[in-house]
């Protein structure tokens, strides 16, 4: 058996063997009235995805709305694993890239990450369909749009005066806690788009039954009777920034003891 060739991969749309990489596959064209391109399948079934959720989105239920035969988007996309990937990195196009001008200055870069923090939270919260994708071992995270993001991402903390694996690991941390937490916050306000109810109403009505199923907690009961009140009070978006930039302290701690040896 001959091993693959670097064009046979590229033809076939793979990275490497067995691993499928939709952007290195080039577009065929196709005789069809009106034309598809893959912009298109991929602009519509991310119209699909916001206004459905996922389960909505079948190859078959895509071509209906293009007007065309589920056969046709083949063409283009080669399974449904791969649409999602191409989609995602079309979402991931919607994030400005950090600026890593001046980010010598921790005060910089530290507004920097912190926009990078804000803006993949609120795109993943603005498309919350992505969060059942996001955690695929798969394509995902070879798209263009990802790829430019994290380039600049540690072009800016390498400004920072991080060492490259220290500048990945640090990103990790970071994407690794917004996502985590848009999860959460995407399933949260699914809920309550399902119940019908007003955020605010809902934790009214659930603090107390919390409060007394933690009587037997002694430092639970303490937590939920003074600190979770008040992160109630000051609402996501006040408890999101202030873990982000605890993990910035943490980030910045490091770096200090890095240049101190």
């Amino acid at each position: 058996m001959t091993d693959d060739s670097e064009a046979d991969r590229k033809a076939r749309g793979s990275a490497a063997p067995g691993i499928p990489n939709p952007w290195a596959r080039p577009q065929r064209a196709r005789r069809e009235q009106p034309v598809l391109s893959r912009g298109q399948i991929v602009r519509e079934a991310l119209t699909l995805l916001d206004a459905d959720g996922i389960e909505a989105l079948s190859m078959r239920k895509l071509g209906a709305r293009l007007n065309a035969g589920a056969t046709s988007l083949y063409t283009h996309v080669a399974n449904k694993d791969e649409l999602l990937a191409l989609v995602v990195d079309e979402v991931f196009g919607e994030l400005p890239l950090p600026d890593a001008t001046g980010a010598e200055d921790p005060a910089v870069w530290r507004k920097a990450v912190e926009e990078i923090a804000e803006n993949l939270r609120a795109c993943v919260l603005r498309h919350p369909w992505m969060v059942s994708v996001l955690g695929d071992v798969g394509m995902v995270y070879f798209g263009p749009s990802w790829m430019r993001l994290s380039e600049a991402m540690l072009a800016l903390m390498d400004e920072a005066g991080f060492e490259d694996g220290d500048a990945n690991e640090a990103m990790n941390v970071l994407v690794g806690y917004i996502i985590g937490t848009a999860t959460v916050e995407a399933a949260w306000l699914s809920a309550l788009a399902k119940s019908g109810r007003d955020e605010h109403e809902w934790v009214a009505e659930m603090m107390p039954n919390l409060i007394e199923a933690t009587k037997e907690f002694p430092r639970l009961h303490r937590l939920y009777t003074t600190h979770v009140p008040d992160e109630v009070a000051e609402g996501r978006d006040s408890g999101f920034t202030r873990n982000v930039r605890l993990i910035l302290d943490g980030l910045e701690s490091s770096l200090n003891r890095t240049w101190k040896h």
